[in-house]
């Protein structure tokens, strides 16, 4: 059985809090199911390892709850959240920018040592 979930948030827009919802929950859910989970963001869901990004996303309007309350939640359940490297560049960042649930950077060759070594299930957003 495959104990490891690797979620890459790629496509998802963090102009739209909607679409941020369902890979952080589904992080959340596996982590407490004692899962191993790596959410990698990646393209324009870099952003959200960001400081002050995630803080004034929400998935629904007139939430209490930012997207950045969801991240903590999945990270307390145990999901470990990473940056990809190029994401640095591309949002003239440097890992002082980064929030503190973000394990670190990873680069293009990580996620594919992980999905063709691991055992491992991958979800793509």
């Amino acid at each position: 059985m495959t104990d490891k979930l690797i979620i890459v948030m790629a496509n998802t827009d963090t102009r739209n809090g909607e679409e941020l919802g369902a890979p952080i929950f589904q992080a959340t859910v596996a982590a407490a199911m004692e899962y191993e989970v790596d959410v990698i963001c990646t393209a324009t869901s870099g952003r959200l390892m960001r400081k002050g990004v995630a803080e004034k996303l929400f998935v629904k309007e007139g939430s209490p709850k930012s997207v950045y309350d969801f991240i903590k939640d999945a990270h307390e359940a145990g999901a470990k959240f990473y940056c990809c490297s190029p994401n640095l560049d591309l949002f003239d960042m440097t890992t002082d920018d980064l929030i503190p649930e973000c394990e670190g950077i990873v680069g293009g060759a990580h996620l594919i040592e992980e999905v063709m070594e691991e055992d491992c299930r991958v979800l793509t957003y």
